[in-house]
């Protein structure tokens, strides 16, 4: 009677070898994420997990057994863009309380409403 205590051997044959293949592209892709969102900055750290859950149910002396993989890997970070909040709600790229010094000369009316 041949008897498999290795959980090595075990998870190789769940699912006829499937599970462990699925594994290694899962922390392969992750790996490959993660190195993507680091860059090549230094001191750059970015977390991500790869998860193997083995699922096992026993009656009358059989057990079958289900796998699931997971996979946790951080959204990328997106940047910020800055404007200024007008009094009428709308954005501006410029400060609303200087003058465009490229804008040329304005007008007496034009500076009473600034």
């Amino acid at each position: 009677m041949k008897r498999i205590r290795d959980a090595q051997t075990i998870i190789g044959m769940l699912e006829g070898g499937e599970v462990a293949a699925a594994l290694g592209t899962e922390l392969t892709d992750t790996l490959a994420k993660l190195k993507e969102l680091a860059g090549d900055r230094p001191k750059s750290k970015v977390k991500g997990s790869v998860s193997l859950k083995i699922n096992l149910e026993v009656e009358a002396g059989t057990a079958t057994i289900t796998c699931d993989i997971d996979s946790k890997r951080p959204k990328p970070v997106r940047g910020s863009s800055f404007y200024w909040v007008m009094d009428d709600g709308s954005l501006s790229t410029e400060h609303p309380q200087q003058t465009d010094m490229f804008g040329g000369p304005r007008t007496a009316a034009e500076r009473q409403q600034a």
